[in-house]
């Protein structure tokens, strides 16, 4: 029977540079608003060869302010497990080494006369992790829209749910 030498590992034996197994993970880079009032339905147009169904946004629904104050948003990111957070709004929040899939998502809370104004996001993070998040900024009780940052378009919840898991 042919062992492996004794400074090798047998093919049973994790050597602990094993892939992490991969689950489903949002990906995204944009920001998180507040939808509006007046906010309505915008074209479907094509991106990387999907359809998506955008909102028409106007500047007055830009503004519209998300439900929690910046302070609250603060304290209520700080109390995630693995989130850290600076007071100017900065963030990255991460996966622990024990997760089955590595992820980071990256952000930036903006605020305007002491509202919090949008959310830029920038990374990964599982389904569950990203509730959570807007968890803290006052969803579900509140609706949300995104803006993707490249494609330049906003979307509601379900439809950005859709463009992040493809």
């Amino acid at each position: 029977m042919n062992e492996p030498p004794a400074n090798e590992p047998s093919g049973n034996m994790p050597t602990g540079n094993e892939p992490h197994e991969v689950g489903p993970l949002y990906r995204m880079h944009g920001s998180v608003h507040a939808r509006g009032e007046g906010v309505g339905s915008g074209e479907s147009i094509e991106l990387a060869g999907r359809s998506v169904a955008t909102l028409a946004v106007g500047p007055e629904q830009m503004a519209t302010p998300l439900p929690v104050r910046f302070e609250e948003a603060l304290e209520a990111l700080g109390r995630l497990p693995r989130l850290f957070i600076e007071p100017d709004g900065s963030f990255v929040w991460t996966s622990s080494a024990s997760e089955p899939t590595l992820w980071q998502l990256d952000g930036v809370l903006w605020d305007r006369g002491g509202q919090l104004n949008h959310v830029d996001l920038k990374g990964t993070c599982p389904p569950a992790r990203f509730d959570e998040l807007l968890s803290a900024l006052g969803w579900p009780g509140a609706e949300m829209m995104f803006q993707l940052a490249i494609e330049a378009v906003f979307l509601d919840d379900a439809e950005f749910r859709r463009w992040a898991c493809a």
